[in-house]
């Protein structure tokens, strides 16, 4: 049933917002995504590739003012958001039987823009998932699912407690775990790496965490000016998948 009005959000702490065509499109097409509620515009309506008579969730068509005043402040919609589940918790044994890759991790990475693009960079370019921390990150939804561009869908992701048990038990699984810190003593391109890693990316400011850092098989660097050696976090993710995958 469609409906022509939109009533207020609802704050049930265990439902997420997605908006933007690309997340809200992706969040559609994945069947272990529940959708409950769609608020989309009658223009926006027409670019989904599929007929809202046969989606499953409840549909509200309102104008794009709207819409903006019942989401965050901020939010870039593009006419589209949704109510959504969270999507099924992975477990790492899931990881275990590849033989070969790169899987990202993020030690407490908090942006939620750099975190979205990690995952859409890592989807992109092949990476065997993504591993978080629960505390210290940002929730995946809205923001986050906007900066992966439906990525966020498609890229298999974990969340760990323990960062440091979690890269323990990797590496009794044949993962050989890969830091990159500006300070390290041999570069990303020319260090001899196996090909089933784990590529350990820290926080903008503040890096790695030196429990972090002593889990790490290999500390590397990419090839910066050391004059002004720092990048992004979203940016070294990027730069340094693309040379994995290259190599």
């Amino acid at each position: 049933m469609v409906k022509k009005h939109a009533p207020r959000l609802t704050s049930d702490p265990s439902r997420l917002w997605l908006w933007g065509i690309h997340a809200c499109h992706a969040a559609l097409a994945n069947r272990k995504r529940r959708c409950f509620r769609l608020m989309i515009t009658q223009s926006t309506a027409k670019e989904l590739p599929f007929r809202l008579e046969d989606l499953s969730c409840k549909i509200e068509i309102l104008d794009s003012p709207a819409l903006s005043r019942l989401l965050p402040e901020g939010a870039v919609h593009q006419g589209v958001a949704m109510e959504v589940a969270p999507l099924p918790e992975l477990s790492l044994p899931e990881l275990y039987h590849k033989e070969a890759g790169v899987l990202v991790i993020l030690d407490q990475v908090t942006d939620p823009h750099n975190v979205g693009a990690i995952i859409r960079t890592a989807r992109a370019l092949g990476a065997l998932g993504l591993i978080m921390t629960d505390r210290n990150a940002p929730p995946l939804s809205g923001v986050l699912a906007k900066a992966a561009s439906g990525a966020l869908e498609l890229l298999p992701l974990w969340k760990v407690t323990n960062l440091a048990r979690a890269l323990d038990d990797l590496k009794t699984e044949g993962f050989w775990i890969v830091g990159l810190d500006e300070r390290a003593p041999k570069t990303l391109s020319k260090t001899d790496l196996p090909p089933k890693l784990a590529l350990v990316m820290g926080a903008e400011g503040e890096g790695l965490r030196r429990l972090t850092q002593e889990k790490c098989d290999f500390m590397t660097k990419l090839p910066t000016d050391p004059d002004f050696p720092t990048l992004n976090v979203s940016i070294a993710t990027a730069l340094a998948l693309y040379e994995l995958v290259r190599q």
